[in-house]
């Protein structure tokens, strides 16, 4: 009887540690960052001068349109 008694305490503590051990075997995925949208498209204008299209934050803005330079806006105002 003394045996059954010792296997079966055996028997408690193998599957408590195996139940424990299971759970840090499977590490957690790691939480994903959101990840940013793309971008709206920027709106592209060309140069009255050359034609050259830029977006319309980074043209300088004459009297006739958009320019890609001053020089180019100097040339065509004048």
């Amino acid at each position: 009887m003394k045996y059954l008694l010792v296997l079966l305490v055996v028997l408690v503590a193998f599957w408590i540690w195996r139940n424990n051990r299971v759970g840090r075997d499977t590490p957690e995925p790691p939480a994903r960052a959101p990840q940013p949208g793309p971008k709206p498209p920027l709106a592209m204008v060309a140069c009255r001068h050359c034609g050259m299209h830029l977006p319309e934050g980074e043209a300088l803005v004459g009297r006739h349109g958009h320019y890609c330079s001053d020089e180019h806006r100097r040339l065509q105002d004048d």
